[in-house]
């Protein structure tokens, strides 16, 4: 039996995603059957949709997903579940769901035994599929990467991305102190809501003196994901020692180098993208601990895919969007 999901069959703008029939997974050997009931939206899909880079066709968008077990080895039908869309290989590869595997903007999904948690108490399908990937790659950047230790400041960019909200939840339950940017004031509003520190307008504010005086010297941490926009401001508000993470560039990969503020400030500079099996399920715990928390920004039908790739392309969300299944 055919499955509905969205997919593309070329690389393009929204007008390219198909909701549509789909082969029905068959679950391989040690893998689970999961009836998927909400999937989110990462900027990786738009990346995948427009073909950067473009992957084998047809193929079905989504890394993230929670469901319900149809079947499989070590969980009972109907348990509620919630899926890591990081194939952690071992050698330091990885592989996404959605990116070099069919993804989760379906109805069914077969994936490895080993990729399927429960869902944390407390957290419906949507919230349960808000976390995962952005939660995993905020809490590599923030503890793999850069250590980062109580008490210190985080500078993180444009809190309307669902990276940044999972790098606000994160650095907040790890003690330290968050300063995040947007140029709405209903998204400044609602991230001192969600324990920001200090909400700056990063069109009309002048956010490295203000950095500077709050942190009492300049950021230990920033994580910039912006790329072109941020990259000279994110260099200048890191303080003497300090450690920028970029794990993006949405506004462009290549900004000025400014390298002679990277050796007078003796920084040190983190690429990091998705996590290990270790960095989502440190994070997995701060979720199911309820020490950081997803935020969900708006839920469409799966069959309303495009709209809410728009929506996420024209920046208008706060924390992630979600698709629930069945459209």
């Amino acid at each position: 039996m055919p499955v509905k999901a969205i997919r593309i069959h070329e690389d393009g703008g929204p007008e390219v995603l198909r909701y549509e029939d789909a082969p029905d997974p068959v679950p391989g050997k040690g893998q689970v059957l999961v009836e998927l009931r909400a999937a989110s939206l990462n900027h990786l899909d738009v990346w995948i949709r427009k073909g950067l880079p473009s992957v084998a066709k047809p193929r079905i968008l989504g890394a993230d997903g929670s469901g319900i077990v149809v079947s499989g080895d070590g969980f009972g039908q109907g348990d509620r579940v919630v899926i890591n869309p990081g194939l952690d290989h071992g050698d330091g590869t990885i592989t996404v769901i959605g990116e070099h595997t069919d993804g989760t903007h379906a109805e069914l999904i077969a994936v490895p035994r080993s990729q399927v948690y429960p869902i944390p108490d407390g957290l419906d399908f949507e919230a349960a599929a808000a976390f995962p990937l952005v939660f995993e790659t905020a809490y590599r950047m923030l503890a793999t990467k850069a250590h980062l230790q109580e008490d210190e400041w985080v500078l993180v960019w444009g809190i309307g991305s669902g990276v940044s909200t999972a790098c606000l939840a994160i650095a907040k339950a790890l003690g330290a102190h968050v300063i995040t940017t947007s140029s709405s004031a209903t998204k400044l509003e609602h991230a001192r809501e969600l324990g920001a520190d200090a909400a700056l307008n990063h069109e009309t504010d002048d956010v490295v003196t203000t950095v500077k005086e709050l942190s009492g010297g300049g950021a230990h941490v920033v994580v910039d994901h912006v790329g072109e926009a941020t990259w000279q401001r994110s260099l200048a508000a890191a303080r003497a020692d300090g450690r920028v993470c970029v794990c993006g560039a949405t506004s462009g990969p290549n900004p000025p180098a400014q390298l002679h503020r990277i050796w007078w400030k003796q920084l040190t500079i983190y690429g990091s993208t998705m996590g290990s099996r270790e960095d989502f399920e440190a994070a997995y715990e701060l979720v199911a601990s309820g020490r950081a928390l997803p935020v969900v920004d708006k839920v469409f039908p799966l069959a309303e895919a495009a709209a809410a790739h728009e929506r996420l392309e024209a920046g208008e969300q706060l924390g992630k969007i979600v698709l629930r299944i069945p459209g």
